[in-house]
């Protein structure tokens, strides 16, 4: 008798893995954290708001697919990471709570639904990011301008971030997102090559530090982020720090990998918040414009701080012209 493989329909859920794959059994003992490791629970009339609203979309967030720890500050500051081309996830990297499975063609719609969502937000700065689709002969690059575009049209004057896939190396697919002139052109590196294989699975350090050269070359203002406590040594930081900064790289993020599940890599060590102030105070001395570096910190945590080095590459483009 062949198997019936029951697949949930929502992949918003904090438990998903590989679908079609049993659940995890759930953590009886999980390590605690230290206490510099807090995060707002969900709650208050905004939050819940903006989550039906984006559920009324259909629309995804990583927020929610990656359980993100800011999701309850962030949200009831009315910010959020958008996540198109679908819930599902064609890599499976071992630190990502995002769902993997074979996705369905990309929607359409989306990039009008994500465009109305935006535009009554109001925001000032935002940041859409995707799953990985190895699937698309273009990973999905088309279907990104496409999106840009309808958010540039309905919110003329936000500055949006897009965080990218490394669409396997191909520059041609990159330039597609680029001509779409999104704000900010983000692809995170996530870990020191030594650990990359082991992390990323499908990517590797030096296709995405030639992604980001390239979009640096056609003139992009261009960030990447790192999770630390994989394993790392702080001397690997600095010299993939180096690296990012060769490639041009403006903005980083340096954050505290937290495990979603047993199923995920483990957590070698919480680093402390001054190891994380002094990674800063290194990476501002490298020549990075703008850093953000903390136990909590994500890609897109505080991304509206950003608004002002904006503003600078916008000018300076214009002048150039």
């Amino acid at each position: 008798m062949a198997q019936i493989l029951v697949v949930r329909a929502d992949t918003r859920s904090r438990r998903l893995r590989v679908l079609g794959q049993p659940e995890p059994a759930p953590d009886v003992e999980r390590p605690r954290h230290p206490p510099w490791i807090r995060a707002r629970l969900p709650s208050g009339k905004t939050f819940f708001d903006l989550r039906q609203r984006v559920h009324e979309l259909g629309l995804h967030t990583v927020c929610e697919s990656a359980s993100c720890p800011n999701m309850g500050e962030c949200w009831n500051e009315k910010s959020l990471t958008i996540m198109i081309l679908g819930g599902l996830c064609t890599r499976s990297c071992k630190f990502c709570d995002v769902p993997t499975g074979k996705p369905l063609p990309p929607d359409p719609d989306e990039p009008s639904r994500v465009a109305a969502m935006l535009a009554d937000l109001g925001l000032d700065h935002t940041v859409i990011t995707c799953v990985t689709r190895d699937d698309l002969a273009d990973g999905g690059a088309a279907h990104w301008a496409a999106t840009i575009r309808a958010v540039k049209e309905r919110c003329p004057t936000m500055v949006l971030e897009a965080l990218v896939s490394d669409f396997k190396g191909d520059t041609a697919a990159v330039d597609v997102v680029l001509d779409a002139k999104p704000d900010v052109f983000a692809h995170n590196l996530e870990t020191v090559p030594r650990l990359a294989r082991q992390v990323r699975v499908q990517a590797s350090t030096p296709r995405s530090l030639a992604v980001l050269a390239h979009a640096r070359a056609r003139g992009a203002l261009t960030k990447s982020g790192l999770m630390l406590g994989l394993g790392e040594s702080m001397d690997e930081v600095r010299e993939v720090m180096r690296d990012l900064r060769g490639a041009g790289v403006a903005i980083l993020t340096l954050g505290q990998y937290l495990r979603p599940s047993r199923q995920h890599l483990p957590i070698a060590r919480h680093v402390t918040p001054d190891e994380f102030a002094q990674l800063k105070e290194k990476a501002l001395a490298m020549g990075f414009e703008h850093v953000e570096s903390g136990p909590l910190v994500r890609s897109s945590y505080h991304a509206a701080n950003q608004h002002g080095l904006v503003q600078k590459y916008a000018l300076a483009a214009n002048h150039s012209k």
